[in-house]
């Protein structure tokens, strides 16, 4: 049996709903592991020296970042109708999917530029945001392709 067009749209943007959940929890652990994950995890070098010296900086930026995995979680949600509408969700679903894939296709360049911060996790993180971010833009479309403009 094949899925409807608004299945196919709920499940990428549950996907992308998994992803962004497990994203914020991956950074929340770093406020546990310290210094170490925040550098596994490319952290800016600012952050990096925060979590050395102790600082409030990199726990208070990392639950602002995991916040913000967690409210693009909220809006796929949103977006795949599991949850209440929230506001601007529309334009809030597309500039989600445009950064995600801005932010895969950055993956390239970067690579190419420093090819020292050409790890695994680099690319494997960059294709993700890459998927995430068309899934958001197809899965969101295929789901208002069956409702009424």
């Amino acid at each position: 049996m094949a899925l409807s067009s608004q299945q196919t749209g709920r499940y990428l943007l549950i996907f992308c709903a998994l992803i962004a959940l497990f994203t914020a929890i991956a950074h929340l652990s770093c406020i546990v592991f310290g210094e170490q994950c925040y550098r596994a995890q490319l952290a800016p070098s600012a952050i990096i020296e925060s979590a050395i010296d102790g600082t409030l900086f990199a726990p208070l930026a990392t639950v602002v970042i995991s916040s913000i995995f967690t409210l693009c979680a909220l809006y796929a949600l949103a977006g795949a109708r599991l949850l209440p509408q929230l506001p601007l969700t529309r334009i809030a679903i597309y500039i989600i999917g445009a950064i995600c894939v801005l932010r895969g296709l950055a993956t390239l360049p970067l690579v190419l530029s420093h090819p020292e911060m050409a790890n695994t996790f680099a690319i494997i993180a960059g294709v993700l945001w890459f998927l995430c971010g068309v899934s958001y833009l197809v899965g969101y479309r295929l789901i208002q392709c069956d409702e009424p403009l």
